[in-house]
């Protein structure tokens, strides 16, 4: 109290009360931390979102294939494969491999030189396959390094921009590296270089006999991948070579060449598109498997009128939508052969054989026989057979209009022919006798409307060995219907007859496969 009287200015000392302390200011937070499976579901966005961009940008190389330059890039794909894009013909597709990457070659342009080393010195064809093979190995290898720095990259630069953590984005860039090498890895043990064999040609229809080549030589002369390869790109170098059309398709004189043609229901483009066909492969016999007619009454015939100038003799069996009335006017046209009750015939070194459909559904006032008509249609046929065969004449292939009907002939023929379905399907049935079923020429005539899409027009070239009268291949030919312009040529090969395949042994007496079956149904049944 003294010292307070005296004015004692001093420093004042806090005395603090035991057991009590200053609280500490609260801990503010922005945003819950989110759950660990919503920080793996964005790294992963991030990262595939990083890799695509990172592709896109600068996932391509320039490489030099033979004489074409070209451009190779890897794409993200459900399916996979590989498409060859040759501008301005179309685009070549191969199922190569599964994988979630796709191999994109697109054909720029001819180098001008180097294809005219070749024109000059033809002799340097013969070691363009090991070039095209040498070429292609080291634009794949650049591909792949190119392609490894691009999602790298790609991602641990968007990881960067979304995460501001040099940490996250590196393991954005490293788990990018790491799903492509998976991917890789898939591709490699995927990898089928037999899909070359088969290839999926969309764009000028005129074009792809030339660029697949012949049914003949892929069969016998393939040496696996590179010879193909050599063969594809001998064949754009003559493309981009001719100024004024494209080549003509030179057929194989050993090979004999069917054009399948089915349900074209009075649709009058079906002549122009088939007498084409005819011209372009070098067709030497038409087989209709019938429904020609929409009602087969006697003032559609005039339709009919065409037959005679496509070029090829035409073999024609009866559907259910053509009547006595068209079948009595075909058989008075010239170069038409009018197959029923299992009549054969021999037309281009083949011998054909057909029934026609028991059923005329046009006409409302006969009730359809169903089932049971068609199992009786097949087994007349089935009897012809081995008639002919008895006779020693064997039937080479099998023609109805009713697959039901044509499944009847099974183990008494090796190819049967039948349509109705509006949609192509191929199958072995059981006892070896392969079922091909044509779609519609005509693209289901004047049903081309009734649905959301046009129905397509479909065709096939079947292509025969001339001594062994075997299918060796065909070719599925499926063009845009009513107002598209897209074409697209299927190449498919029967298993036995595929490179390193085993001989299927076969009846003497029927020619037919023996034991397990080949190939697998492409398709299911339905009733137009």
């Amino acid at each position: 109290m003294a010292a307070h009287a005296l004015g004692h200015t001093g420093p004042m000392v806090s005395v603090r009360t035991p057991g009590k302390r200053k609280p500490k200011p609260p801990v503010l937070e922005l945003a819950p931390r989110p759950h660990p499976w919503r920080r793996a579901l964005g790294l992963v966005t991030v990262v595939l979102a990083g890799a695509w961009l990172g592709l896109l940008v600068v996932g391509n190389v320039r490489a030099q294939v033979g004489p074409m330059n070209t451009t190779m890039t890897l794409r993200p794909s459900l399916s996979g494969g590989t498409k060859i894009n040759v501008s301005p013909l179309g685009a070549l597709q191969l199922d190569s491999h599964v994988a979630p990457v796709r191999l994109d070659v697109n054909v720029d342009q001819l180098d001008p030189v180097r294809a005219q080393a070749l024109v000059d010195h033809p002799e340097r064809l013969s070691g363009l396959q090991d070039e095209v093979a040498r070429d292609v190995e080291h634009g794949t290898l650049d591909l792949a390094v190119r392609s490894c720095v691009a999602v790298v990259v790609g991602a641990t630069t968007l990881g960067l921009a979304v995460y501001r953590r040099p940490g996250r984005a590196a393991a954005a860039g490293g788990l990018a590296l790491a799903l492509l090498a998976a991917s890789g890895g898939t591709a490699y043990a995927t990898w089928n270089p037999k899909s070359v064999l088969e290839p999926r040609f969309s764009g000028l229809l005129s074009s792809a006999p030339s660029l697949v080549g012949n049914a003949r030589s892929i069969v016998t002369e393939f040496d696996v991948y590179q010879k193909e390869l050599a063969r594809l790109v001998t064949n754009v170098t003559k493309l981009y070579d001719v100024t004024s059309s494209l080549p003509a398709y030179q057929p194989d004189p050993t090979t004999v060449r069917v054009l399948h043609v089915s349900d074209i229901h009075l649709n009058p483009a079906s002549w122009k598109i088939i007498a084409s066909l005819v011209e372009q492969y070098k067709v030497d016999v038409i087989v209709d498997s019938g429904d020609t007619m929409d009602h087969g009454t006697a003032a559609e015939n005039g339709f009919l009128d065409p037959v005679a100038n496509l070029g090829a003799p035409y073999v024609w069996v009866r559907g259910n939508h053509d009547s006595m009335l068209t079948q009595r006017h075909l058989e008075g046209v010239r170069s038409v052969h009018v197959l029923d009750g299992g009549r054969a015939v021999t037309v281009a070194g083949l011998r054909f054989a057909g029934v026609g459909d028991p059923q005329y559904t046009p006409d409302r006032s006969t009730l359809p026989g169903g089932g049971d008509a068609e199992e009786r249609a097949g087994a007349e046929l089935a009897a012809a057979l081995r008639a002919q065969r008895a006779a020693g004449t064997p039937v080479d292939v099998a023609i109805a209009h009713e697959p039901s009907a044509a499944r009847g002939v099974d183990g008494e023929v090796p190819l049967v022919l039948a349509g109705h379905l509006h949609h192509e399907q191929t199958e072995v049935l059981d006892k070896g006798t392969r079922l091909r079923v044509e779609g519609s020429t005509g693209g289901s005539g004047l049903r081309a409307v009734e649905g959301k899409y046009p129905d397509p027009i479909e065709a096939s070239i079947l292509y025969f060995d001339r001594d062994t009268r075997r299918l060796q291949a065909w070719d599925e030919i499926k063009l845009g219907g009513l107002g598209l312009t897209t074409a697209e040529v299927s190449r498919h090969l029967p298993k036995e007859n595929q490179p390193g395949a085993t001989p299927t042994p076969t009846d003497p007496a029927t020619g037919t496969p023996t034991g397990s079956p080949t190939g697998t149904p492409t398709g299911t049944a339905s009733a137009p």
